[in-house]
C-alpha cells in the first residue's frame, strides 16, 4: 500500500493561540511549551497588505504577552501570520467595535 506523502507529514507544532479571535486594540497570545525563543507576527488585512507587524523575545518561563496598538487598525477581517524558528501559523482574526 502507497500512502499519500501528505499523510506522512508530521502535524506542525502549535507555537501560540489567542485568547480570543476577535480583538478590539490588543491581543493577547498564549504561548506553548514548544514556541520557539523569538515570535513574529505579522497582521495582513483581506486584500494581503501587511497592516501591523510585531516581533519579541520569548523568555524559557514566559506563558504569554499582549499585542498592544491595534485600535487604530479599522474594523474587519485579518490574517495573522505567526512564526517562530521554522514553525509558522495562520489564524482568521476580526476587529470589532
Amino acid at each position: 500500500m502507497i500512502i499519500p506523502e501528505s499523510k506522512t507529514e508530521k502535524p506542525s507544532m502549535m507555537l501560540a493561540k489567542l485568547k480570543s479571535l476577535v480583538f478590539i486594540d490588543t491581543l493577547i497570545f498564549e504561548l506553548s511549551d514548544a514556541t520557539a525563543s523569538s515570535l513574529r507576527a505579522v497582521l495582513k488585512d483581506d486584500k494581503g497588505k501587511v497592516c501591523s507587524m510585531f516581533e519579541t523575545e520569548v523568555e524559557p518561563a514566559q506563558k504569554s504577552f499582549c499585542w498592544n496598538g491595534l485600535n487604530d487598525l479599522p474594523y474587519g477581517v485579518y490574517t495573522l501570520e505567526l512564526s517562530g524558528g521554522k514553525e509558522e501559523q495562520l489564524m482568521r482574526l476580526v476587529k470589532r467595535i
